[in-house]
């Protein structure tokens, strides 16, 4: 069983700042590259001008997101429960021969808090300069840990977000694009060189190839605070939300639809394409996917899908038996369950963010973000960014219980246009479909849109029209607002 380091703070900033100089973690993420989108990954600076609306910036008010929902203590365990669960998503992994073994053999990161750690812990990618301060990009720090031979990929950068990389088509043996889709996670890191790998051979995958015929996608971490109230939404609370208002989305062009769950049929609704059903799903594919650790719900150590399409990984590079993370059979109370059901309880117990008319740069005027409020639902915004769904009932703690969720999210899949398209399909959303993303927090986040390929609000939102976007009814009316108008709006949304 993994021993869990003290929690310095339950606000958990000490903690990551420490574990981040050392080595990092998790991300789930993605866009379609081509050679003039290279700076997908770079944030771009928000625009200023005195004649016309631009991003206030990341509020700097006091960061309340990261804690535990309210009143946790009243039932029993689930406060330690909690913080067990946090003092996982914050452990170091490495290859064997330590205290939490398992990484690899292919990796992006080697710590969930490392990637998911803006604001706080469970949060999205990290910024080198946004408030609060949290580091550099983790991806810069670990890729060479323990002597591994990796070199960091183009794309990668200090100050850019912490980003997933997939492959939209193999390659032919002649290295052209072939037409067979891929769309796989190509982890960025191998543990060839390291210390704790002796013997293995494992090279990187090809990025400056894909990179230069543009056959490279991207996608940023997804934030987790207030998950538990989202995995608690009825699937029938979320389709009579889509069938309502039916006239004002088909006279805006908006349809959008449930991305299902292949198992049982139900609505999934976590990840960037709302891929997959539960967060324990989602913890288990990410530590598998992102840091290579085998466990209960993704047993097998992953190859590349290139590798999986010829004779999987060599077995030089596999060193422990599977999984590697597993129930902890002679432990007792919160050590019990595994890293991934620990990871998924500490997800499912996080708070969502408040909102706040303070700490946002400019210091705009709570009649501002009133009007702003107004002018997001007369646009047209809240048809799919629908604040608040009701949760259902929870037998887990009081707070998922029936509860108001102001996540501003139908939680459906629509289709973004050729501008954001991926060419990656997902269970039921296709190539150029994407899960509403849930605007809750958004007041102190960095990068925006899957790949986070921009740091401006406003320049976010534009980038939202292009040819077959559902929202392109509904930017055009944002361009017609006034100025001023549109500066309200953005100043409502970073109070979120």
């Amino acid at each position: 069983m993994k021993s869990l380091p003290r929690i310095l703070s339950m606000k958990g900033l000490q903690v990551v700042g420490l574990l981040q100089r050392k080595l990092p973690v998790t991300a789930l993420l993605l866009t379609l590259l081509t050679p003039s989108m290279i700076r997908a990954g770079q944030a771009s600076p928000s625009s200023s001008s005195s004649s016309s609306a631009h991003d206030p910036g990341v509020r700097t008010d006091a960061v309340d997101a990261g804690q535990p929902l309210a009143n946790l203590g009243q039932t029993a365990g689930a406060s330690d429960f909690f913080t067990n669960g946090l003092a996982r998503f914050q452990e170091i992994e490495v290859v064997r021969g330590g205290t939490n073994n398992g990484l690899g053999p292919r990796f992006n990161s080697n710590q969930c808090s490392s990637c998911h750690s803006q604001p706080n812990v469970g949060g999205s990618s990290p910024s080198a300069t946004a408030y609060p301060f949290v580091g550099p990009n983790p991806e810069t720090l670990v890729y060479s840990l323990s002597g591994a031979a990796n070199t960091l990929p183009s794309f990668i950068t200090a100050d850019g977000p912490a980003i997933e990389a997939r492959f939209v088509h193999f390659l032919n043996s002649n290295g052209t694009v072939s037409s067979t889709l891929d769309g796989g996670v190509h982890a960025l890191f191998t543990i060839q060189g390291r210390s704790d790998a002796a013997g293995c051979r494992l090279a990187q995958p090809s990025f400056a190839q894909n990179v230069a015929l543009g056959n490279v996608i991207f996608r940023i971490p997804t934030p987790m605070f207030g998950a538990g109230l989202i995995e608690n939404i009825p699937d029938e609370t979320i389709l009579g939300n889509m069938q309502g208002s039916a006239s004002q989305k088909r006279s805006l062009g908006i349809s959008g639809h449930p991305n299902y769950n292949g198992n049982d049929g139900t609505i999934a609704r976590f990840g960037w394409k709302a891929q997959n059903k539960s967060l324990e799903m989602f913890a288990g594919e990410a530590y598998n996917v992102e840091m290579g650790i085998t466990n209960n719900l993704f047993p097998n150590e992953r190859p590349s899908p290139d590798e999986e399409l010829a004779s999987g990984l060599p077995a030089s590079c596999k060193f422990n038996p599977t999984p590697e993370d597993s129930t902890n059979f002679q432990a007792s109370g919160a050590d019990v369950p595994s890293d991934v059901v620990q990871f998924a309880t500490f997800m499912r117990l996080l708070a969502p963010p408040l909102t706040s008319t303070t700490g946002i740069p400019g210091h705009p005027s709570a009649q501002s973000i009133s009007r702003g409020s107004q002018d997001f639902a007369s646009v047209g915004c809240s048809l799919c960014h629908t604040p608040t769904l009701t949760t259902g009932t929870s037998g887990i703690v009081p707070a998922l219980n029936k509860a108001s969720a102001n996540l501003y999210s139908d939680l459906l899949v629509h289709n973004m246009g050729s501008n954001l398209a991926d060419g990656v399909s997902q269970g039921a959303a296709g190539p150029d479909e994407f899960r509403t993303a849930p605007l809750w927090g958004l007041g102190q986040r960095v990068f925006f849109l899957h790949d986070g390929r921009t740091s401006d609000l406003l320049d976010a939102i534009q980038q939202h029209t292009s040819s077959g976007s559902e929202a392109n009814g509904v930017i055009t009316n944002f361009n017609k607002l006034t100025a001023s108008q549109q500066q309200d709006l953005l100043n409502f949304l970073r109070s979120l």
